[in-house]
């Protein structure tokens, strides 16, 4: 599956936010990542073509954001934020000012139960905050 196949496959309720979230965070990633499918998900990785080890966990492409719409939230996968605690305090610490419903987030995973409520400039300035060479150096550090 591909993600345009991916995208018409999600339920009318999420398509419109989902692609919203997919185009915010693509536009506000530094250089270095690539989209592509992996794990069933649209997801931005550093290609193996930048970090020919890849993921320790199956050997593809080194992934580092991925979105997900679900039936009842749209889950966005942010590996740094599972890694990095800096990263992790900031967007614990900068979410009830762009929201005031309760953080919904899990280990890496950040999730969004009304298609209405998304903080876009806040996943946005997030997808900004780490550079591809940062998530390889963070990843190498051995956190995971």
């Amino acid at each position: 599956m591909d993600t345009e196949e991916y995208i018409r496959q999600i339920d009318d309720r999420w398509r419109d936010t989902f692609l919203e979230v997919w185009r915010t965070i693509g536009e506000n990633l530094p250089g270095g990542f690539q989209a592509e499918m992996q794990h069933g998900m649209p997801t931005y990785v550093i290609p193996k073509e930048t970090y020919p080890k890849g993921y320790h966990v199956d050997g593809e492409a080194l992934p580092f954001i991925s979105v997900a719409a679900q039936k009842r939230h749209l889950a966005i996968y942010h590996m740094g934020v599972y890694t990095d605690d800096e990263l992790y305090e900031w967007f614990t610490e900068t979410y009830p000012k762009h929201m005031t419903t309760k953080l919904n987030m899990g280990k890496s995973c950040i999730r969004f139960s009304n298609p209405d409520r998304i903080p876009y400039a806040l996943l946005g300035e997030l997808a900004g905050k780490m550079t591809a060479d940062e998530w390889i150096e963070l990843y190498e550090s051995g956190k995971m």
